[in-house]
Parts: structure tokens; C-alpha cells; sequence
């Protein structure tokens, strides 16, 4: 064992203890979990080695985009929810063989700009840079939560350029009063002591995702901005606007589009109304699955939505 792998245990060891301190009552630690597959990463060294870590660029100075998978295979842009990044598709992208995802950090997230304007119709227009940048001209969308609200706009406004449309418990058409209740609790951003506490917090709000997940998305996704203040790479004020773009009412595909929504059966995020809607609008082209999980279907039940996505794509 080299020494930095020493070392890498150490600080890894000292978080587990400090989660054990900072964890919220009743959040405890699997015991299969006690020590990771691999040590809590640095900002010097990677969480994965580095022939299998994500080989991020920047379009144009403003979108950092992500890539999963084989380069030959099947491009697919992949879309992330309100407050994520987009390695939050390496999980699923592992249980799609023959599948490209092309995940961009949206605006105001991650390594992309944080500059406004941060609403739908910036969202679609920086999409399509991207697909401009990488000379694609039709490609399939897959889209979570807001991300999925982006594809959809995305869908109907360049109709041409979108070949399929895979939507993962979309928040489309959220009720009004909901989404100021949430867009309030976003507009400033949590702040840890350090990552453990980070970790806590996230391992009691994903309570059926997998630990390694968890740790992947502090590792990832965790920024220290002051000597004993962590916070999650996020601007408040794109979330908060993100909210407000969740409320807006709700449209369904265009017509003739050949689409996929993976419903988390416990969430709340697809309305029944919208799916009717699509039902009406779609008829055979749509196809509706439902998945015991909370909404983060892709994290909760990977394998399933995978293999729901695979055979949709084809």
C-alpha cells in the first residue's frame, strides 16, 4: 500500500467516526458499509481510477458536459434535476451498454456557468449547443425531474433534433403553493462543518439509495468555500428559479414523439392530469412505467429504470 493510499484511509476512517458523531437520530450505518470500496476523495485525487473516470469538457466557455459510456455507442443527452450535476448519470450509465450519455452540468450547477438566465427557454437553447458542438444532429433525451421538464420543452421546441424522449419522474405542472414552499427553502444554501455532516444529512434524505451513491455525490458534488464551511456546487438562485419553471402549466410532447415516463409510485411529481394529457396526445407512442422508489428512480432502482431505458432506446 503506497503511502498517499495510507493516508487516504486514515482521513477516510476520521469521516466514518465523524459521521457517527454528526448523523441525525435514527440515520444509522449498514454495517456492509462500515469501510467503502474505496477512500473518500481529495480535490487532488480522483474517486475513480482514472481510465474510468468521466472525461468532462466545456462547450463554448459555458456548459461543462460529462460523457458515459462507449464513444461509438448510442448518443443520448442526458438531462439532470434542480440542484444535481451530471455525474449523477454514472450509475445508470454502467447498466447501459451501448449507450452514450452526453451529460452536461445544467446552468447554474456544477462546473457550468452560474451566469442567468436560468429559465426553460435557456435551458433548451444551451441543449442544443451542445448537440451543435458535438455535430449531432438527432439524438434521444433522457431527462429527471427538471431535467425531464427541459426535455420535454426541449422536444417541442426542436422536434427534429429529438428522436426519442425518456422522461424519469418529470416534475412537470407542480402545483403552485408547493413550489414557492420549496423554492423558499432553497434560496439560501445548506452549509456543513465538514463532510461528514454532509454525508449524514444526505444519507438520511436518500434513505434507499445505496451508501456508495451517497458518497460518490459528496465526493463529487461537496465544495469547501471557508475553513469549516461545505456546501453542495449549486447556485441558490438557479434553483430557486428552477421552482418557479416546475410550476408552469403543463404541455405534453409533441405529437408523434415516441416517449417514455418512469413514475416513482412514491413521489408526487407525475400528475395524473399531464398523463392523460400525453395519453391523449401520444396514444400508442407513449408508454408509461411505474417504479416502487422515491424520486430518485435512477438511483433508488437502477437496474430497473436501466433496463427500461435500454429497451426503450433499443
Amino acid at each position: 500500500m503506497r503511502d498517499s493510499e495510507r493516508v487516504s484511509e486514515r482521513s477516510w476512517e476520521r469521516t466514518l467516526r465523524a459521521f457517527d458523531h454528526a448523523r441525525p437520530t435514527g440515520v444509522r450505518l449498514p454495517r456492509r458499509h462500515r469501510r467503502p470500496s474505496r477512500p473518500l476523495a481529495t480535490a487532488a485525487e480522483p474517486s475513480r481510477p482514472l481510465a474510468a473516470a468521466p472525461n468532462p469538457g466545456t462547450i463554448r466557455g459555458v456548459l461543462n458536459v460529462h460523457y458515459y459510456g462507449p464513444e461509438e455507442g448510442l448518443p443520448v443527452l442526458a438531462l439532470h434535476g434542480v440542484t444535481g450535476h451530471g455525474p449523477r448519470w454514472l450509475r445508470l450509465s454502467e447498466e447501459l451498454p451501448g449507450i452514450r450519455l452526453i451529460a452536461p452540468d445544467l446552468r447554474g450547477h456544477g462546473r457550468s456557468t452560474w451566469e442567468p438566465p436560468w429559465g426553460i427557454e435557456q435551458h433548451t437553447s444551451d441543449a442544443l449547443e451542445v448537440l451543435d458542438e458535438l455535430g449531432l444532429d438527432r439524438v434521444a433525451v433522457l431527462g429527471h425531474s427538471y431535467g425531464g421538464l427541459i426535455a420535454l420543452h426541449l422536444a417541442r421546441r426542436a422536434r427534429k433534433r429529438v428522436s426519442r424522449l425518456a422522461l424519469l419522474d418529470p416534475a412537470i405542472g407542480q402545483d403552485p403553493a408547493t413550489s414557492l414552499t420549496n423554492a423558499e427553502d432553497y434560496r439560501e444554501q445548506p452549509q456543513y462543518a465538514n463532510p461528514a455532516a454532509a454525508l449524514a444529512e444526505k444519507a438520511a434524505d436518500w434513505g434507499g439509495i445505496p451508501l456508495e451513491a451517497v458518497q460518490e455525490e459528496v465526493e463529487e458534488h461537496l465544495i469547501q468555500i471557508g475553513p469549516d464551511s461545505w456546501t453542495w456546487r449549486y447556485c441558490p438562485s438557479a434553483a430557486v428559479t428552477a421552482w418557479s419553471e416546475m410550476a408552469r402549466p403543463a404541455v405534453t410532447p409533441p405529437v408523434g414523439m415516441h416517449t417514455l415516463v418512469v413514475a416513482a409510485q412514491r413521489a408526487d411529481f407525475v400528475k395524473p392530469a399531464w398523463l392523460t394529457a400525453c395519453r391523449a396526445t401520444l396514444r400508442e407512442k407513449l408508454i408509461v412505467a411505474e417504479v416502487d422508489s422515491d424520486h430518485l428512480v435512477d438511483l433508488e432502482r437502477t437496474r430497473e429504470v436501466a433496463k427500461l431505458v435500454s429497451n426503450f432506446f433499443g
